[in-house]
Formats: structure tokens, sequence, C-alpha cells
């Protein structure tokens, strides 16, 4: 060895040495993992509910851990994960591209089914143009932390996705929030703030309570003092609207919204996400979005399977229907029994609980007579709203439904929730 290699190696075994008399200052970080013990308290209980594995494809009829179930649970709304056309997309775009990108869309990672996809989306969503990232989640930490700079606020709903609450917190602007669609609580907040930079962030469907963002009224007030606005639409492409469009269609408001987000994790049944908007705000978040920037591309498979995805939706408008008529019926069902389904007017249907122990017994009984839901506890709801979530495909038949209420059915009586 050189001399100068020498001195490295014995300056390294001198920290060696140093931390290992002393492996105190190795473990403070991780103290909180040895503290964190709510996860298998649950897993002794038998009521842990997460990361259960399944081992068939996302459809009505799943195995999970071997046993047959009814998936309850998707956000797959109109059953596109296994329609055949997206499927061989994917297949053929990995034939023809390979299966990564292998770089960011800044630099070597923007390929045809890219392109295409932008244009698709921004015709779909009546917006100039577009631009894809890895994920919905990214779309919006990569969107929000670029437009919203020190000087502005941001201003959301508090029942707004955790993305949304990250991409708040990665820009340097100011965080205000407002009660869940209560507009004189946001005309409040916008009296306070008028004339400064401002961008109201909203869920069009919120995805834990099922309930639709007042937009007329979001729109008056966004218009009144002068504030952006952006809909995160995650839930509401292939569900809302005449041709599933999404919450502007359905309000007749798209052009009063500044920017929606799409992912493709939903009805689009992959994995990804989009901005739409005007060629001005696309052409700077390409070079201002750091999720954008400095995450690997999208790959080939996925953004072809959401493109043969959005085209499915527009030539088959029945799945929406079908998946209307189940939500209704389910949603009708619940409430027949003496289940509260909250404020849901959307597919996703929830069984308010209130209780999180019961919410987790509830769970665990679902599980066992072969439903697959999701129950939902704080911070994901409000302290006292815990619920089960359970979500409709257009895929899920009669039978799926009725017999879903008869386990529900037995599992209320049983802990007291309905008589």
């Amino acid at each position: 060895m050189t001399d100068r290699l020498l001195a490295k190696q014995e300056f390294a075994n001198q920290n060696l040495e140093a931390v290992s008399q002393h492996p105190v200052h190795r473990s403070v970080l991780f103290e909180k993992c040895r503290k964190y013990t709510r996860a298998k308290e649950a897993m002794a209980a038998g009521v842990y509910p997460y990361f259960h594995r399944i081992d068939s494809a996302q459809e009505p009829d799943v195995i999970c851990e071997g046993r047959p179930m009814i998936m309850m649970s998707s956000n797959d709304y109109l059953g596109l994960t296994s329609h055949p056309k997206v499927k061989e997309a994917a297949i053929d775009a990995v034939r023809q591209f390979g299966t990564g990108c292998a770089g960011s869309r800044f630099l070597n990672g923007t390929l045809a089914v890219h392109e295409e996809m932008e244009a698709q989306l921004a015709r779909f969503l009546g917006k100039e143009a577009a631009a894809v990232f890895p994920t919905g989640f990214q779309a919006n930490l990569g969107a929000i932390s670029a437009l919203v700079g020190k000087d502005d606020f941001i201003v959301i709903d508090r029942m707004n996705h955790a993305s949304i609450y990250d991409g708040c917190r990665l820009s340097y602007g100011q965080i205000k929030k407002y009660q869940h669609n209560d507009m004189a609580n946001l005309e409040k907040i916008l009296q306070g703030i008028e004339g400064r930079g401002a961008l109201v962030v909203v869920d069009g469907v919120f995805s834990m309570e099922g309930d639709i963002v007042d937009l007329p009224g979001v729109v008056a007030l966004c218009q009144r003092y002068g504030a952006g606005l952006m809909v995160d639409d995650a839930h509401s492409i292939g569900v809302l609207g005449k041709n599933g469009c999404g919450t502007g269609e359905h309000f007749n408001m798209v052009d009063d919204i500044d920017l929606i987000m799409v992912t493709y994790s939903k009805s689009l049944a992959t994995i990804g996400g989009c901005i739409a908007s005007t060629e001005e705000v696309i052409h700077f978040l390409r070079h201002h979005a750091r999720s954008l920037m400095f995450s690997a591309s999208l790959p080939p498979a996925p953004v072809a399977a959401a493109t043969m995805a959005l085209r499915i939706i527009e030539q088959e408008p029945e799945r929406r229907q079908r998946l209307w008529n189940n939500a209704n019926y389910l949603r009708e069902g619940y409430q027949s029994l003496g289940f509260d389904t909250g404020v849901s007017e959307t597919p996703v249907v929830p069984v308010v609980v209130g209780d999180e122990d019961r919410v987790l017994r509830m769970w665990r009984l679902l599980f066992d007579a072969g439903v697959f839901a999701s129950p939902v506890l704080f911070p994901g709801v409000p302290k006292g709203k815990a619920l089960l979530r359970t979500s409709c495909m257009a895929t899920h038949t009669r039978d799926h439904l009725d017999r879903v209420l008869e386990i529900f059915t037995k599992v209320g009586r049983e802990l007291g929730l309905i008589s």
C-alpha cells in the first residue's frame, strides 16, 4: 500500500475501535424502531390487517394466502387490470422497448409511449398538455413543490390524500388547512391571504369517505380571491362524468380547474401518474418538478397498459354503468341493514364503526369469513371515525355483493353494530 492508503486505513481502524467502545452512539437513531410495538401487538392478538399476500390477479375473486376470498378493497373500479387488451398492450411494449428506460424522463427516459399517453390524457381531460410521472404520489409531490414557493400559500382540505400533504411539506409555501368540504372555512382562509400567490388543492373523490368535493363552491371561491386550483382525480377518472373524464366533467367545470392530477393505479389498471394543465404550466413542471426530473422514467409496459385502459374507458361506457349499479346496490344494502356509510356517494363505500379495536375485530371476522376489506384507522381518518373501507368493481356480480351483505349482517350482529 502507499503511505496515503495506509494512513486512510489506520484512520478507519481508529474510528471502528471508537465506535465499538461506544455502541450507544450507533443505536440512538433506531431507538424509535425498538419502541414501536403497536403492529406487533396487533399481530400477537391476531388482528393485524396489513400486508396479507394475494396470490392471484385483482379480480372480484382472489386467492389470499391460499384461501378464496371476495375482494372488496380494490381500486380497480372498472375491472381492467385483467382485461386481455390491457395485458397484451403491456406485453407488446416490453417486446418493443424492453423492461425499463434506464434513466429519467428529463434525460434518456422519454419514449414514444410516454408521448402518446400524454397526448391522449390531455385530450381526454380537456387540457392543452400533460406530463407523465412515475406514480400519482410523485405527480403530486412534483407539481405542488414546483409551483408553490416561499412567498406563496397552499390551501388544502383536511381530508386530502397523504401525497398532497407531503407535496405541501416539500414546497416552501405556507400551508393552510380547511375543514372537510367546508366552504365557509375555505373562504375565511382565502380572505386572509387575498392578493398573495395561492394554490388550492382538493381530492375529487375522497378516498376513505367516498364523497365528492364541492367543486362549484371551491371554484367560485378560487375565482373570487384569485387562487389557483388543482384537483387530485385519482379516484374520479373512469368513475365520474358522462364519459368518465373525472370531477371537472361531472360538474361541467373542466375549464375552471388549473391542474388535474391522475393516477394509473385505479381505473387505468396499472401504476403511474400524470399532471394535465396548460402548455405553459406543463412546460414549467417539466423543468422544475424534481420527482419527474430526478426519478427513473415510468417503464414502457405500464404506460402502454394505461393507454389501452383509457381507450377501453372511452369505448365501453357500460362498464361505468355496471360500477355505479353495484355501488348503489351495496350502499343501499348496508344502510338497510343499519350500518353507517357516512357521506359516501361513490363506489367507495365505507362502514363507519368509530372504535379502532372494534374495527379490527370486525376486519378479522370478515377476513375469516372470506371478505377482503380494509380497516382504516387514525391518521387515515380522524380519531373516533375508524371505518371498514369497501369498494366496488364493475366486475362484481350481484351474487358477490349479496354474499358480502350476508357476511356483513352476521358479523355486524355479532359485534352489536346492527340489530
